[in-house]
């Protein structure tokens, strides 16, 4: 018989919907169908289901297996730490990119059509394909730390210059 879920606090739910969210947005962004990510991770498709949706009964062992699978590492941060390290976000990526945020990516994104929003691995694909479109000068302080943030959290996909 299965054990009951833990009572988890509202605010644990979110963070653990959002985790969720970010796997699955990763495991699509990678192109990789649930079934074979889950055979990757040693888990059921059913479990990697629930491990996307945020599920609390579902074991760390198993998040742990899914995101090794996937290229991603759980990391515990204290709050205060994180407050007192980056108060204005600096190295932050979003699980999703709002266009509406970000100036120059929403122009060079203009073949994009049905979102307003763009995965990390599609927005860094999007800087990369039009590098040379890009004016760092008029660029916004907080587009510039997302794009600095996206270069060094994930692998570039085009091989564009780094000097942009």
């Amino acid at each position: 018989m299965p054990s009951k879920p833990p009572i988890v606090t509202d605010a644990c739910t979110a963070q653990m919907k959002a985790l969720g969210a970010q796997i699955r947005n990763q495991r699509k962004a990678l192109r990789l169908n649930a079934t074979v990510t889950a055979e990757a991770a040693g888990v059921s498709r059913v479990t990697l289901h629930r491990i996307e949706k945020g599920e609390p009964s579902v074991t760390m062992g198993a998040w742990c297996n899914a995101m090794a699978a996937l290229g991603m590492v759980l990391q515990a941060r204290n709050v205060a730490d994180i407050h007192a390290a980056s108060p204005d976000r600096t190295g932050w990526i979003p699980v999703r990119v709002a266009l509406a945020d970000y100036p120059q990516l929403r122009n060079l994104a203009w073949q994009v059509h049905g979102t307003d929003t763009l995965t990390p691995v599609e927005a860094l694909g999007i800087y990369e394909r039009n590098a040379r479109h890009l004016d760092l000068n008029s660029m916004s302080a907080e587009e510039q730390a997302l794009l600095q943030a996206l270069r060094l959290a994930l692998p570039p996909s085009t091989g564009v210059s780094e000097g942009v």
